[in-house]
This record gives structure tokens, C-alpha cells and sequence, in this order.
């Protein structure tokens, strides 16, 4: 057998596990391992499929649908891409130019098909787990959206310490600022859409659950307990024994205000930075090459610190609390 990992690419498949009760309910999709080098997604599935097996999890309705491994390419790789990033300009291509845009292909009508989207993550600074969430209900163009409540409720029940907003409008504004203050136009906002604004633009809804960082020996367990609760708020499977259907306090809740580029390979952090991390209104972040120092704006936290970012690709982000509620959890 061949030692590269791009000798298989040409004749890759997508293992995909369909599940349908008898009774008519909501269609939720699992998606694990778009990044490579994101384990935990792909265990928290095998482990609910091999409770489908053993009968110990029995669907009650609806239809549910586990992918456990959505980037062969990149898992073969162990690294975040394949040839790019899937979750980047996430949309079906009639000429597919890459790896990833073939597995979009495959991917895309499949979420098309579904109505609630799980996608599992991990990330590469430490940190504890969390969920990302779209917009508020809304009418413009950017992302227009309807079922923000449903949405939140997913994330409130997922359970993690902590929910953050505002992906899409940030990723405008960083283009924006790249461009020297002129809006980007379509085609360069498309690059930041993923899956789960593809299932939101699809008429569904779907949350993003950061699991923890990548080799954190409970990312999996994390993983798990958010899809068994998924299925149990959607009235589509019990709870297990032992596993309450929410948290027990409310989450903190974050909206990304503000993204910061690596601009040279000898930018630096004053220290090592974990996601959410608080800082103070002018406590020192980073160091530009030339000596700048680089300071909070306002009382807040970090956000994705990546200490080995590229020049030009995000360095870290930075948010502030949101006053955003998501509604009451529901333990029953």
C-alpha cells in the first residue's frame, strides 16, 4: 500500500450512516473530521453508532444522519486540509477545482436534505469547549435567517460553558479592513461560508461545536454527550442514564468583535494565549516586528489565538459579552 496520502484521492468515498424511525420527525445531519486533524468529532460518532448497533440508543422519530469522517484526505494527512480548507467557500461547484470542492459536491445536497446540523470541531490552542451560533433573525443580505431561536435552544442544550455570534459579520469587517475599508463583494464573502451557513441558507439551522483542543482526552466525551442531547431535544431518542438535557447554569455568551492579522512570521504574542482568555481595555496582546505593540481595545477576551498563523492569515480574535439570551433550557 502506498505511503502518500494523496494516492487514494482519486477513488475516495464518504462513509455515510443513515438512519430513518418508522415515525416522521426532524432530519438531523452529524458531520465530524472536516478538519483533519480533528479527532473528537469522529469518536463521539463512532461511539453513537455503536449504540445504534448494540440497540443501547433506539431512534424514536425522524430521520438521523452520521458522517463520521467528512475529509478523507485530510484524516489520511492528519492535517487540517486536504488541498484547502472544506469549511470555506462551501458551496456546489459544476467544474469542482480541488479536492475539498469535490467533497462539497457530495456534502452539499446531503445537508440540503436535513433540517438540524451538528458540525463537530476541535481546535488547536488550549481552551475549554464551545458553540458557535449564526445570526439573529434577520432580513438582510449578508446572511438572512429565521430560525435563530431554534438555533440557540441547540446550543443552550449542547451544554458547553460557553456560545459565541457573530462569525460572518466579522469575517465581512476583516475583509473590509484588508481592503482598506472597502465591503467585500460576494464572491469574497463566499469564501468564509461553511456548512453551517449552507444549511441556513438551505432554509435549516445548525450550530458548530468546538469539542476542545484537538488531543484534550475529553473532546470526545464532549462530542458524545452533544449529539445524545441533540437527539434527545429533538424528541428523537432518550437521554441516557446519568446524562442530564442541559446545563445546569446558563453559558456565557460571546459575539466576536474584532479579528487581528498575523502580518509578519515575527509577530509574536506576550504570551501564551488560550481561547477565552479575559484581558483588560489596554492589556498587551501581541508584538508587531517593528516593535508595535499590539493592546486590548476594551475589556474583553481572546478568541482563536494561533501562535503559528501564516503572515496574513488571523492571528486571534477578539470578543466582548453579547446580551443576547437563548431561551430556557429544557431538562424533561
Amino acid at each position: 500500500m502506498s505511503s502518500d496520502p494523496f494516492s487514494g484521492a482519486a477513488t475516495d468515498s464518504l462513509r455515510i450512516h443513515a438512519f430513518a424511525s418508522l415515525t416522521p420527525g426532524p432530519r438531523l445531519l452529524v458531520v465530524g473530521g472536516v478538519h483533519g486533524d480533528e479527532i473528537s468529532g469522529t469518536l463521539g460518532i463512532e461511539r453513537v453508532l455503536a449504540e445504534l448497533d448494540a440497540g443501547a440508543l433506539q431512534l424514536l422519530r425522524g430521520e438521523l444522519t452520521l458522517v463520521p469522517v467528512a475529509n478523507p484526505l485530510a484524516r489520511r494527512r492528519l492535517q487540517r486540509e486536504g488541498e484547502r480548507n472544506l469549511n470555506r467557500l462551501f458551496r456546489p461547484s459544476a467544474d469542482p477545482a480541488d479536492y475539498e470542492a469535490r467533497i462539497t459536491n457530495v456534502l452539499a445536497p446531503l445537508i440540503a436534505r436535513h433540517e438540524v446540523l451538528l458540525d463537530l470541531h476541535s481546535f488547536q490552542s488550549e481552551g475549554e469547549a464551545f458553540s458557535m451560533i449564526g445570526p439573529r433573525d434577520n432580513t438582510g443580505t449578508l446572511e438572512p435567517f429565521a430560525r435563530s431561536y431554534e438555533e440557540g435552544q441547540l446550543a443552550l442544550h449542547i451544554g458547553t460553558p460557553v456560545v459565541v455570534e457573530g462569525w460572518l459579520d466579522i469575517y465581512a469587517a476583516g475583509l473590509a479592513q484588508r481592503a482598506g475599508g472597502t465591503p467585500a463583494d460576494e464572491a469574497a464573502l463566499d469564501f468564509g461560508r461553511g456548512t453551517n451557513e449552507y444549511i441556513r441558507s438551505c432554509g435549516g439551522y445548525g450550530v458548530t461545536l468546538e469539542c476542545g483542543q484537538h488531543q484534550d482526552p475529553q473532546a470526545p466525551e464532549v462530542a458524545w454527550r452533544a449529539i445524545r442531547r441533540t437527539l434527545a431535544l429533538l424528541g428523537m431518542a432518550a437521554l441516557p442514564d446519568g446524562l442530564a438535557g442541559g446545563p445546569a447554569q446558563p453559558p456565557r455568551l460571546l459575539r466576536l468583535a474584532g479579528v487581528t492579522d498575523r502580518l509578519h512570521e515575527e509577530d509574536s504574542f506576550v504570551r501564551d494565549w488560550a481561547t477565552f482568555d479575559e484581558v483588560q481595555r489596554g492589556e498587551p496582546i501581541g508584538m508587531r516586528h517593528d516593535g508595535t505593540l499590539l493592546s486590548a481595545p476594551d475589556d474583553g477576551f481572546i478568541v482563536f489565538p494561533n501562535a503559528v498563523a501564516l503572515p496574513g492569515a488571523e492571528w486571534f480574535y477578539f470578543a466582548r459579552p453579547s446580551e443576547r439570551r437563548l431561551g430556557p433550557v429544557k431538562n424533561s
